[in-house]
């Protein structure tokens, strides 16, 4: 299990006191400075089961300076959204957890962070 964490995000946080309470193995990811690439970024996608905008902080600053809210959602402009996320991951919604099973969740609840424990 790996959790790509901000320190600074309270939800990732709390994400990993739950994980630790519950003794789960994982390694955390400070995906700040350990950057995703866009194929990591279309892997997590894929293990999650969303798009890329499902997973774009469209109120950070970054996103307002790019236009984010204004770009389509649909599949021609999917790979400009994987582009910004990897350039940009400040954009990155967090925390997220990939799960053993091969799936993944965006850990922002506590029953989200269970969701992917019980996997």
């Amino acid at each position: 299990m790996e959790i790509w964490i901000n320190p600074a995000c309270s939800k990732c946080r709390s994400a990993l006191t739950l994980l630790d309470a519950e003794g789960a193995d994982y390694t955390v990811r400070r995906y700040l400075e350990d950057v995703p690439t866009p194929e990591e970024i279309r892997e997590v996608l894929k293990r999650l089961g969303l798009e890329p905008w499902d997973i774009t902080r469209t109120g950070e600053d970054i996103a307002k300076e790019l236009g984010v809210k204004d770009w389509p959602r649909d599949e021609a402009g999917r790979e400009r959204w994987i582009e910004a996320l990897s350039q940009h991951p400040k954009l990155i919604q967090r925390p997220i957890i990939t799960a053993e099973d091969g799936t993944a969740v965006v850990g922002r609840s506590e029953e989200a962070v269970r969701d992917a424990l019980s996997r």
